[in-house]
């Protein structure tokens, strides 16, 4: 029996005998490089990180190109901190679930040091002041999921929270990017050292997103007298501080239960899944798939980790732009959304599981090769083509990727505009196409709204996923019942405040011609017990066919 915290020369036999590969380098060196000189910071201590960016740090050290790891800085949930990786000496299991069956086990032990960051644990709050304030800090790292970045609420309105953190200037604030911004000041205060801010969350134009947010708190701050021009000027020369974009792409799972009774079987002993107050699932271990793509635009004014050595592409904005808009709203994420939608309604809880059914199948190739593909350009560093083949046909099917509709449903109202919206956009200004040849992506929407409903095919109850908005949305369906046969008047006025929403899709629905066509299909969906499947099976039958690809 061994532990993640267990000594790897005492046990050196229990891991090689399990399979997981160890680090070759000194760990206790690393920690000590990185107190003295940190260079990598990154905010958001949960799956992905450990399941893809620890990884890339892991193999820096052991190829002897970097001699210091990263520290975690987790802005949600205090209990992953406290319960997650202090315990563990920061150390973690990364499992490599691949699709003939196998495991690839790594003990990785990158991460140094982990904070909670929040003003009121103020011990952890000044260490991350202080790694701030060094000058050797040459990139700070963010997965915080898309509503971390929205300062606005489903109206428009700056939420109350932003409100006052603009109000009260960088005295305790809460928000999360009012906490970055508190501190990039402390550090322009210490010694104005370049830095690069690198989102890595899965949306588009990420680092523009960051940076517009930043400026807002930052600039209100300057108007109420808080900061001088100079942070502004500061923050705004990209040759001190800049906002890479980035592409990120690795499906990261909640931690299996079955990957956890394999490794007990192996003689490992920490596998107790933790399921916080915050509804965090996070474990001393990371399922990841094998299958992985970060693309980084090459712009680090303070230096930056030699990343390509690792698989990493470093390439220019427009290149990671074009990778980005490929996956995030053509050739992966939209389809991973359509599965979440339909999953839930239909009673499903694997993601593998639903690729096996032929409706749904034909609805992500749909959704991806028909209406996804012929406004996709071309990155040329990824062949989207050959990438949505390797999504269909071995990513998505992978059986031990333990992945859940449920898990991807969550904070659906933030990621909609971009999964789906992008596209819509694109064939409303083409001259070649038009938005009424859409078919399976307002379909999609369309099972949304009737998802929000709570109630699957069935006519059974069923947990929603979290969502930020979700109560605002479900007010809406309120007056909506399945097989009260409302008429289109009744569902007009329920749907027509989500589907006008600017901050939801990022334009109105019913402006380009798309309003009245997803009211129908839900109108469809809300017949009877058993209409979802209905009118999407009717849909497949009716818009199917795939010879347009084959």
């Amino acid at each position: 029996m061994f532990h993640l915290t267990d000594s790897l020369e005492e046990k050196h036999y229990e891991f090689e005998k399990s399979n997981i590969s160890v680090p070759r380098y000194k760990i206790e060196e690393i920690k000590s490089n990185t107190k003295k000189r940190p260079t990598w910071i990154h905010f958001g201590g949960g799956n992905l990180y450990r399941g893809f960016h620890a990884q890339i740090a892991n193999d820096l050290l052991n190829k002897k190109i970097a001699d210091t790891g990263v520290i975690v800085a987790e802005t949600y949930d205090k209990e992953v901190i406290d319960k997650i990786y202090r315990p563990y000496d920061n150390r973690f299991l990364q499992i490599i679930m691949k699709s003939d069956g196998t495991l690839e086990k790594n003990l990785i032990t990158s991460t140094t040091d982990s904070y909670y960051v929040n003003s009121s644990n103020s011990e952890d709050w000044e260490k991350v002041v202080d790694i701030f304030e060094n000058p050797s800090l040459q990139l700070a790292t963010f997965s915080i999921t898309e509503k971390a970045y929205k300062l606005h609420d489903i109206n428009g309105d700056m939420l109350s929270v932003v409100v006052e953190d603009i109000k009260n200037g960088p005295v305790a604030p809460k928000h999360t990017i009012s906490q970055i911004v508190y501190f990039l000041l402390q550090r322009f205060n210490k010694n104005a050292k370049p830095i690069a801010m690198v989102s890595t969350d899965n949306f588009s134009q990420n680092g523009k997103q960051f940076w517009e947010s930043v400026m807002k708190i930052a600039e209100g701050w300057k108007k109420n007298g808080f900061v001088t021009n100079q942070f502004i000027e500061y923050l705004t020369d990209d040759r001190l501080v800049s906002f890479p974009w980035s592409m990120i792409d690795r499906i990261t799972p909640n931690p299996s239960s079955k990957i956890a009774k394999l490794l007990e079987e192996s003689g490992f002993e920490d596998t107790t899944i933790l399921h916080s107050k915050k509804h965090t699932n996070i474990a001393p271990f990371a399922n990841t798939e094998e299958a992985h793509y970060l693309v980084i635009e090459d712009k680090f004014p303070n230096g930056r980790p030699i990343f390509e050595k690792v698989g990493v592409i470093m390439t220019d904005r427009d290149t990671v732009d074009k990778a980005d808009t490929m996956k995030v709203t053509t050739c992966l994420n939209p389809l991973h959304t359509a599965l979440a939608i339909f999953g839930c309604l239909l009673g499903y809880e694997s993601i593998a599981t639903e690729m096996e059914d032929p409706d749904l199948l034909t609805l992500v190739q749909q959704i991806g090769y028909k209406e996804g593909l012929p406004v996709v350009v071309n990155p040329e560093i990824i062949n989207p083509k050959m990438f949505i083949d390797e999504v269909i046909l071995k990513r998505l099917p992978n059986k031990y990727i333990p992945d859940t509709p449920q898990r991807i449903a969550t904070d659906t109202s933030q990621k909609i505009a971009i999964r789906f919206g992008e596209t819509i956009k694109k064939y409303a200004e083409s001259n070649d196409l038009s938005v009424g040849m859409l078919n399976f992506i307002p379909l999609t929407i369309a099972a949304w709204c009737r998802y929000l409903m709570a109630i699957d095919d069935k006519g059974e109850p069923f947990k929603v996923s979290p969502d930020p908005l979700m109560d605002v949305l479900q007010g809406h369906l309120r007056n909506i019942n399945i097989e009260d046969n409302s008429d289109i008047h009744n569902v007009r006025s329920s749907l027509k405040p989500i589907l006008s929403n600017h901050e939801i899709f990022g334009m109105n629905l019913y402006e380009i011609g798309l309003g009245e066509r997803i009211e129908t299909y839900f109108q469809d969906m809300i017949q009877k017990n058993g209409a979802v499947r209905n009118t999407l099976h009717q849909l497949v039958e009716e818009k199917g066919d795939l010879s347009i690809w084959k």
